[in-house]
């Protein structure tokens, strides 16, 4: 992953002054927008005017060594851990706790993206999203910024592969559903 807004900038400011200058520097477009406080993914969809698919979650991971990636994955659909190992070619990975993934990144859980993060950590964008435009966390809880999905993951040089399923599916798996 390149570092332009990273290795500069990445301590200064709000998440969200983080956030818009590592996109300039990429020279990535994206629309800021002010929004309220949603309770669920669908909600959050209405307020936005948008498909919950439209809304990418950024999640941190963590890798068995210790360092981290982020995993960009549409908001209805949920990480594929069986997936995203074999791609990495590992047998653990597991998700942080918040404190861990506010060490890694400089952002709360709700506002976690990949720009503007204090570490410039490898990028894995789920191919679903691909071809449009989404919606994803600005960094600062009450903002949410729209961006071409081709053009962010080309931006961030990130590994674009099949990374997701269904929400509840190895649940449903578990319980012979």
């Amino acid at each position: 992953m390149t570092e332009p807004g990273a290795a500069a900038d990445a301590g200064a400011g709000t998440g969200r002054e983080r956030f818009l200058a590592d996109a300039a520097a990429r020279g990535l477009s994206v629309r800021l927008v002010e929004r309220q406080a949603a309770k669920s993914l669908e909600e959050a969809a209405g307020i936005l005017g948008i498909q919950p698919a439209d809304i990418v979650k950024s999640l941190v991971v963590k890798h068995k060594n210790g360092s981290f990636l982020f995993a960009l994955i549409p908001g209805d659909r949920q990480i594929s851990w069986p997936k995203l190992r074999a791609l990495l070619g590992v047998n653990k990975l597991s998700l942080p706790t918040a404190e861990v993934a506010l060490g890694a990144t400089g952002y709360e859980r709700g506002t976690i993206t990949p720009l503007g993060s204090t570490r410039p950590w490898p990028v894995y964008v789920d191919r679903s999203i691909t071809g449009r435009r989404i919606a994803l966390g600005a960094g600062e809880h009450g903002y949410s910024a729209f961006v071409d999905a081709d053009a962010l993951a080309a931006a961030l040089d990130a590994v674009v592969a099949d990374i997701s399923e269904p929400n509840g599916q190895h649940a449903a798996a578990r319980r012979g559903t």
